[in-house]
């Protein structure tokens, strides 16, 4: 994620910053990916903190006009919980806006989104995440970070978070966008499988006897089915450029870094591929080094590389018409 600045000090300010040391107030511009020290604000603004600019004629920013459904905010930590994970998705789709997905000049349907709580009064009541229809459920109680590390545990997972659910869910989106497109599935079917294999079915076994990856799948559960294969792969290289991406930013650099090195503008992906993992691994050192879990601890075979490509190739490429 690029830095910002508050246009009216000039001091660093980040993604969710409402407003800046000096004072001024911040918006963000999710067009032009910048900070604004005036404008609409979204309706939003002081329920769950969103500091994006409300779309031209509406209430409402960008992202929050995505959302249909919210859980009841009067209920224990729902609002607190509700504002993390919207504040995921900003994150994610200020990320894919990079490569044109979901920007005015995307001509394509947006995903709607049910934001749904486990917490509903006095009860609980379980809350599957998951994509259908151009409809995307997010399970808000998981932005509780200690519920979320103990499902981490329970299904062996090396990672989880709001961030990763939100971009496995929409690459489930984004293979249907593309999906329209007629050269995309005999493409697909020849890397990732028939993805009309009997998913209830695919998913069912999977849970019965979990299989390991052995080098073809970034995660168990992409070998679950081939939509989930698309779905994971997607979103660790959504995960590989945005870290990269803000390694960058920081302002550091490392041997076989380009000067000036823009991921998200990087149209070689193995070139690409071969720079986060060397940034990958330069940082899983620095956290051993604390005693912390790495950073990314997930290996890229050939297989899987091979598997990311294709993914980036046409997510960078097919978000806008052709000119």
């Amino acid at each position: 994620m690029q830095s910002f600045t508050c246009p009216a000090s000039g001091n660093r300010v980040f993604f969710d910053n409402l407003s800046c040391g000096c004072g001024a107030q911040l918006y963000y511009d999710p067009e032009a990916r910048t900070m604004l020290n005036e404008a609409a604000p979204c309706v939003n603004r002081d329920s769950i903190g969103c500091n994006w600019m409300a779309e031209p004629g509406q209430l409402w920013c960008r992202s929050c006009l995505m959302t249909d459904v919210v859980p009841d905010l009067s209920v224990g930590d729902n609002r607190q919980l509700l504002a993390r994970a919207e504040r995921a998705k900003r994150w994610v789709l200020a990320n894919l806006s990079n490569w044109g997905w979901f920007t005015q000049a995307d001509p394509g349907p947006r995903p709607r989104f049910r934001m749904m709580s486990e917490r509903i009064g006095d009860s609980e009541e379980p809350v599957m995440m998951g994509h259908a229809n151009g409809i995307i459920t997010i399970n808000v109680t998981e932005a509780d970070e200690l519920i979320r590390l103990q499902r981490q545990h329970q299904l062996r997972e090396q990672y989880r978070s709001m961030v990763g659910h939100l971009r496995h869910e929409i690459a489930h989106f984004l293979f249907t966008r593309l999906s329209a497109q007629p050269e995309f599935l005999p493409a697909f079917r020849e890397i990732f499988g028939d993805e009309r294999a009997d998913y209830g079915a695919a998913l069912q076994a999977h849970y019965a006897n979990p299989k390991p990856p052995k080098g073809d799948y970034i995660t168990d559960y992409a070998t679950a089915h081939p939509h989930e294969d698309w779905a994971e792969t997607t979103a660790h290289l959504l995960h590989m450029v945005d870290f990269t991406d803000s390694f960058v930013n920081a302002g550091l650099s490392m041997s076989g870094l380009p000067p000036d090195y823009a991921p998200y503008q990087d149209g070689n992906a193995e070139h690409l591929l071969t720079i986060t993992t060397d940034v990958a691994i330069a940082i899983n050192d620095i956290n051993r080094a604390l005693d912390n879990s790495d950073l990314y601890p997930f290996v890229l075979t050939p297989r899987i590389r091979e598997k990311l490509t294709f993914v980036h190739d046409w997510i960078t490429d097919h978000a806008l018409p052709a000119q």
